[in-house]
Order: C-alpha cells, then structure tokens, then sequence
C-alpha cells in the first residue's frame, strides 16, 4: 500500500491534514458514489447522514439494470486504464463482501470485442515504464494482469468468426447497481434522509448547513461530501471559485425476458458478458425479478432529461447487430414494441473522464468535499471513490498510487 496523498510540488491539490479528521459528515446523494462514500467512512467509525430527494433507491443513474465492472485497457496503459484497473478491483472485493453471487452480481470474466482496433494491450515498453512506476508509488501492478488476448474458443463461444479481434478480462462481470447501493447504505452508522432535496448549502462556523427550498435545516457536520451527480452542479455553482466542469450524460439500455426468447435464439447467447460497441448481458434478473438480457447504452452528451425513447431502442438494436451480428440478427423482432423494455438516466461526466474526488478547495471552502463525475463507469470507479475519499479524511493507506490519486483530486479544478 502506499502512503496518504501529499503529491510534491503541487500542496494547493489534496487534502490538509494538519487538523485531526471529524467524524460526522453528511452526504448529498444516494447513489452509486454517495453510497460508496457513506460505506467507507461508516467502516471507519464515522456517523454519516445521506440525504437525497428521491422515494427510494435507484431513482438516478444507480438505478441502471444491470452493467459490467470491467478495466479499460490502452496500448500506453494510461491513467484512465491504471485507474479503472484498481476501481474494478475494488468494485469486485466489495461484490464479493456485500452481495449475493448469482443473483446481485457474478465475476463471469467480459470478452472485449475489438471494434475497429480501439482496445490494445500495453506494450512491453509501457508495460516496464508502468512497472518501474508502480514500483516508486509501492503499487504492486500490472498492466496485463486480468486481461489478455481472447483465445479462440472464447471467441467462438461468443458466437464471433474465428480470428475477430478480442479481448478477455478475467478479473470483470456483472453487477446490479440498485442491489450494491442498498447493501452500502445498510452499513451501521449510515442513516438515510429520502425524499429531502437539498436546496442550499452554506458555512457556518465550522459546520456545513444544507436546507430544503423552504429553508428548513437537513443537517449540518463539520464535513459535507457532495456525491449527487449532475444535480452537483446546481448546488456548488453559487459558490465562490467553484469551477469543476461538471456535464450531463444521458444513456439508456434496452433489455428483455429471457421466456420470450426461443431456443434458435438461446443457442446463439454467448455464455459471459460482451463489451466493445456497448455491452450486452443475459440471464440476470430485471427489475421485475424475471432474467433478462441486456444491450446498451446509448450516449447523448448536454441532455439533461432522461426519458426511455422508441430511437434509442433502435440504436441499441444497430449496437447488438455490431457487437455480436448473428445474435443481433436473430433478435430483430425482440426489439418490438411487444416484447421490448427500457431504462435511461443521466450520468455526470468530465472533460478527461476521470473523476473529481476529495475537497473543492480547502482554502476558501472547507470542509467540503467532491466525489462525482463517474461518467459511464460508475460500477468500476465509484467503489474506489469511496475508498480514496475515506483513506485521505483519515489519513491512511491509500487504495491506489499517489501518482495515479492526484489525476481523481477535485482540487485540480481550482482556477488560477
């Protein structure tokens, strides 16, 4: 493990430890990083209070169906790749701990269609770079670990010609969101305040003070952690300084029952997830309890509404018939209105794809602190937000390298 986040030369990023950690916080958001942050700091003796505005959970983008926790690979094994590679670790340890496999998650493995050339192993020049890095940041890692040329029964299984470009990720599968944040926010010292939809948030003293719109008090601690997506933005933008770039993305999976298939069709599903061009997964439950199959997600960039639209179901459609062109053949009439179900939300999302965690800036605001913009890979990289955000307010080993823990800091935001 390495040591607690003080990166060289760069003090105006990162948290200050100079005073002793507190030990409330309250939580704007109940979803997937919300959830993750109230988890991590409840395991380390903090009482946490989560407020959100919706009934119940799953109202937001952690209400997604079901999705895969899988690395991004790269042929430099870049930042985002180092980084996904640990959130998927992290994603798969806390399965592992909190849910039930078979039914709320499975490691199954993800083969990676390589479309057009875009998914490449690191190099072995990369691979001894990163290793030499790894080694100075006390990160045990490798950049091919879990992921490997997919072999040719692997491809076959998933009903692709022999010789397609693919990719095997061992350590991947699937997970249901819903299922991961209910467990996280059942963690002792987790309290839940549904249906409160914080209007304002202010300093007063040492304490942070968040409101509703009639300018009742929802709570107030010495640490607020603003982890509500897209809905961030409205909260933090009054603030003086605040400057994280902050952008809706709206997705939306079509999926169906696995009863309406017939056999032609059942003999052509591949055995495991396939990612490349979206992904698609079958046999896990659907909100209805019955198992289903999976394809998604469409991305439409500044949409900040989320309904489920009869042309998305076709661009999903056109994404199975790319991604795995017998089955999407066989399929064509899954997609109609008889048989088709849909599911959309919206994803908060930044420039370089990666998130913005910890404080906003702890010179002019305290106190507060960030953990959003998880983009399209919230199952992969919340759980490690959680973790990160945790292990800098306490002061203890980080889950990751230091050098990789400064590209998630928010503070990297701060306008000159």
């Amino acid at each position: 493990m390495s040591q607690p986040f003080l990166p060289p030369n760069q003090s105006h990023i990162g948290p200050d430890h100079s005073n002793p950690a507190p030990s409330q916080a309250l939580v704007i958001g109940a979803g997937l990083s919300g959830s993750a942050v109230a988890h991590s700091l409840a395991l380390r003796g903090w009482a946490v209070t989560v407020i959100d505005q919706a009934k119940g959970i799953g109202a937001g983008a952690s209400g997604l169906p079901a999705g895969l926790a899988a690395p991004h690979v790269s042929p430099d094994d870049n930042v985002l790749s180092r980084i996904t590679r640990a959130g998927v670790q992290a994603t798969l340890q806390r399965a592992q701990t909190l849910l039930q496999r078979g039914t709320d998650w499975a490691p199954t493995g993800v083969l990676e269609h390589n479309l057009a050339g875009k998914r490449r192993l690191p190099t072995a020049k990369s691979d001894q770079h990163n290793t030499q890095d790894n080694t100075q940041d006390s990160t045990p890692d490798s950049p091919h670990e879990g992921s490997v040329q997919a072999s040719a029964e692997q491809v076959a299984a998933a009903g692709l010609p022999l010789g397609t470009p693919a990719l095997w990720h061992e350590q991947a599968g699937w997970i249901r969101p819903r299922q991961l944040v209910a467990a996280q926010l059942q963690t002792p010292g987790v309290q839940v305040l549904w249906q409160h939809k914080a209007n304002t948030i202010e300093r007063r003293g040492d304490l942070w003070r968040v409101t509703d719109a009639q300018g009742r008090a929802l709570g107030q601690a010495p640490l607020l952690v603003v982890a509500s997506a897209f809905d961030s933005l409205a909260l933090l933008q009054p603030l003086p300084g605040f400057a994280v770039p902050l952008n809706p993305l709206r997705g939306q999976v079509s999926f169906g029952h696995m009863h309406d298939l017939n056999d032609a069709q059942r003999q052509l599903l591949p055995p495991f997830p396939v990612n490349g061009h979206g992904s698609f997964i079958s046999g896990v439950p659907t909100p209805d309890g019955q198992p289903g199959w999976f394809i998604g997600s469409t991305f439409e960039r500044n949409c900040e509404q989320a309904p489920v639209r009869e042309e998305d179901h076709a661009a999903n459609q056109l994404r199975l018939a790319t991604l795995l062109p017998n089955l999407g053949a066989a399929m064509q009439q899954q997609f109609g209105p008889a048989h088709i179900h849909g599911w959309a939300g919206l994803r908060c999302t930044l420039p370089n794809r990666l998130p913005a965690v910890g404080p906003i800036d702890s010179q002019r605001l305290p106190g507060l602190w960030l953990c959003t913009g998880m983009g399209a890979r919230g199952i992969s990289l919340a759980v490690l937000c959680g973790e990160l955000t945790a292990a800098w307010l306490c002061n203890t080993p980080l889950p990751l390298a230091p050098s990789l823990a400064k590209h998630l800091a928010a503070e990297r935001y701060i306008r000159a």
